[in-house]
């Protein structure tokens, strides 16, 4: 294997852009924006593993077909977003069509093209991690600080069957701690250390990473910790339980075998605590670790690839005194086991076959321990999740063929069965939990899906300046173990079941299918033949999705007692079940670049912008939920020799479409302004910024309902007032520090 800087193979493959391979083609269709923000914030961008070519070096290639509605995030891009964030999730922000769900400060849920949380599937190093938390508190993405990560692709809806199942949305794959080897004898060091501070939340933390290696053998560490206090928003007023501590960490060693690499490596995660403004609960402690190895060779009849994992977490809901209080422990253990295998098969000069095969095993236990003195929630354990048992077995066979220079086709078929089950389970007592538990002990729990997936794609290069590609996929996804079997619907349960942060009550549904979404899409893109001066490119979209899971008000005796206007009430919080609705989604993400100077006196400068739109209701009226208003973000960068800078504002519309059956809160347009000023001198890196720069005081539209800074009084004591959004960060003040050897 060759290692190459992957700002020099972007740089050769555009310069070639004639010849080369339709699935490396696509690195020049990567986001400008992202790229040019990586290159403002952090030049040197880190090494990364190439695949040699074909012996040939012709037809297609063996790395995976990125589409070109796909989007790739660099290290040194995701390294860069320190400095204002240390939530990985927020880098899916990004990317066209990507935003997230407001949760805690590492903790959001990404979305794509108006589908999130489950809808999108996040593998780390190739490994899964199933919701471990009732309300998510513990996403994948959360599992690494936006230092570690060498690389992110993201891939929608619309792509290959080869880029994984169960999932409707996107699929997000992340790569962290990329093996380096010496192009000589002997050994050679590298790595580096960063730290941060922002002034808003008084922020700060560290990050290292280092790889020690030879020809054929490379041993890396990367790891980071991070502390924030509660955030001010732009009235001054400060944004309760959105403090956090997080430490994330992993060691691997490769291994040159031949042709091939072998890679094992451990890691882990350590959240003492972390708030939440927008649920009743707080992490309180969270630990993980894992054991994940892989594999990839090249061979006569092309490459194979291999993983196995097993992941442990250890999971607790509390109070975080003094914004909440109160003693209530909720305990989660959950493990993740699985593999993958794949083959990709040279047919002959212009064809691919890809086929494969992976089985993914989640096992998950929810306890909430009694109260001392309480005889409410006494004197048993409430068993939410007992011996919860989620398995997967998925195929696959796919047909990349390179018909000639301009056409290019991929068709594939998937089938993932889904097999879920869970044993008995009690409430608190008797009295209160007794009938529900025995009437939900009483039915058959076992449940399998037999799901069947398929995706076609047709790319045209008209001429070396232009691309366009026309994509269509099914895709299945199947319910997790709490939107089917969170059994109880006593008011303070409902309550704690939900992670879409809008402070209303949930209980499952045993009797959910899967839901299916098909979606076409079509990506044009154009540029100058050298790529420098111009690029943009315009992705279009439509999904109609089959039994969408969604909710409706719940009319269960049970939800009826907890507010007897339950079906009908427009200005309160409200309980729910989970439900199928057919659905439908549409909209358009528009990026591009323009070179505006190139001179002696003041360098180079670019300008950059996107702009994302989307659209998402149910067959019977009801909006979908967390739909991103329509947004753009607009910049201008510059560099200098070793300086560089960038002005950036963001435009987000108002929130008007809101899911009425959730009470969903509207929110108001706003524009923040985000100044970046950077120095590099040889091995060191100051960067510093100015997040908000006018202090706008705003709600995230995605953000949820605030349940922490809004309180009334009764006498059974404090609960939350319906009708507040959870305001965004006011001005910080943001410096970073990286040194590298």
């Amino acid at each position: 294997m060759q290692s190459l800087p992957f700002g020099s193979v972007r740089a050769a493959l555009c310069a070639t852009s004639a010849l080369v391979r339709p699935s490396l083609a696509v690195l020049c269709f990567t986001p400008f924006f992202v790229t040019a923000a990586a290159a403002q914030t952090a030049p040197d961008l880190p090494t990364v593993v190439v695949q040699p070519s074909l012996p040939d070096g012709g037809g297609a290639s063996f790395g995976a077909f990125a589409p070109a509605n796909s989007a790739a995030i660099s290290g040194g891009g995701a390294a860069a977003a320190e400095l204002w964030s240390s939530d990985s999730a927020s880098l899916i922000t990004d990317i066209p069509g990507g935003a997230t769900w407001g949760a805690g400060g590492v903790s959001s849920l990404p979305t794509v093209n108006g589908m999130g949380a489950d809808r999108v599937q996040v593998t780390i190093n190739s490994m899964l991690f199933a919701p471990a938390c009732p309300n998510q508190m513990n996403p994948p993405l959360s599992f690494v600080n936006p230092a570690m990560i060498s690389n992110m692709r993201v891939y929608t809806a619309s792509s290959p069957v080869s880029a994984g199942g169960d999932y409707t949305g996107a699929r997000v794959e992340v790569a962290v701690a990329p093996p380096i080897f010496a192009s000589n004898g002997g050994f050679i060091t590298t790595g580096g250390v960063s730290g941060f501070f922002r002034s808003n939340g008084s922020s700060y933390g560290v990050n290292a990473n280092t790889t020690v290696s030879n020809l054929d053998t490379s041993v890396a560490f990367t790891g980071g910790w991070a502390r924030s206090g509660d955030y001010t928003a732009g009235d001054g007023t400060k944004i309760k339980s959105t403090l956090f501590q997080t430490q994330n960490y992993a060691l691997s060693v490769s291994k040159k075998v031949q042709d091939g690499l072998f890679s094992i490596e451990v890691g882990g995660q350590a959240i003492p605590y972390q708030g939440y403004p927008n649920q009743y609960m707080d992490m309180v402690d969270n630990h993980s670790l894992y054991i994940n190895a892989r594999y990839e060779g090249l061979f006569d009849w092309g490459k194979f690839e291999a993983t196995a994992f097993g992941n442990r977490i250890r999971h607790t809901m509390g109070f975080i005194e003094p914004d909440k209080s109160g003693d209530m422990p909720m305990d989660t253990q959950s493990m993740d086991a699985g593999y993958t295998v794949k083959g990709t098969i040279r047919i002959s000069a212009q064809d691919l076959v890809r086929i494969g095969n992976e089985l993914y095993y989640n096992h998950l236990d929810d306890w909430w321990p009694p109260v001392s003195g309480s005889a409410m929630m006494g004197p048993d354990t409430f068993v939410n999740i007992n011996n919860g048992q989620r398995g997967r077995v998925g195929t696959f066979a796919e047909w990349e063929r390179r018909w000639d220079p301009a056409w290019t086709t991929i068709f594939g078929v998937r089938n993932d069965v889904v097999m879920m089950n869970t044993g008995d389970v009690q409430g608190y007592n008797a009295m209160m939990y007794g009938a529900e538990a025995a009437a939900f002990n009483a039915q058959d729990r076992a449940r399998t899906d037999v799901n069947f997936d398929g995706s076609a794609l047709v790319r045209y290069e008209a001429d070396p300046s232009s691309l366009y590609e026309l994509g269509f996929a099914r895709k299945t996804r199947s319910p997790n173990l709490y939107e089917r079997y969170a059994w109880s619907t006593n008011a303070m349960a409902m309550q704690m079941i939900g992670w879409f942060g809008d402070g209303n009550g949930y209980v499952g549904n045993i009797n959910l299918v899967p839901e299916k979404a098909n979606t076409v899409s079509f990506t044009a893109a154009w540029h100058d033949a050298a790529r420098k001066a111009w690029e943009i490119r315009v992705s279009p979209y439509y999904s109609y999705v089959e039994d969408y899971i969604d909710a409706d008000r719940c009319a269960l005796s049970g939800c009826l007692a907890n507010l007897a206007s339950n079906l009908t009430t427009t200005d309160n919080f409200v309980y729910l079940q989970f439900a199928n609705h057919d659905a439908w989604l549409y909209g358009v993400n528009l990026d591009g670049k323009l070179a505006l100077w190139d001179t002696d006196t003041f360098g180079q400068g670019g300008f950059r912008g996107n702009l994302n739109f989307v659209r998402g209701q149910r067959t019977d009226g009801i909006n979908l939920y967390h739909m991103m208003p329509v947004n753009a973000t607009l910049a201008l960068d510059q560099t200098f020799g070793g300086w560089n800078s960038s002005l950036e504002v963001q435009f987000v519309g108002s929130k008007t479409l809101v899911s009425q059956v959730r009470n969903e809160l509207v929110t108001s347009s706003y524009a923040l302004v985000n100044l970046r000023l950077g120095y590099q001198w040889e091995a060191v890196r100051l960067d510093f910024g100015i997040d908000n720069l006018f202090n706008q005081n705003y709600d995230l539209p995605l953000g949820g309902a605030n349940l922490v800074n809004y309180q009334a009084v009764s006498m059974m004591g404090t609960s939350a007032v319906y009708g507040y959004p959870v305001a965004g960060p006011g001005r910080s003040f943001n410096t970073r520090l990286s040194v590298k050897f």
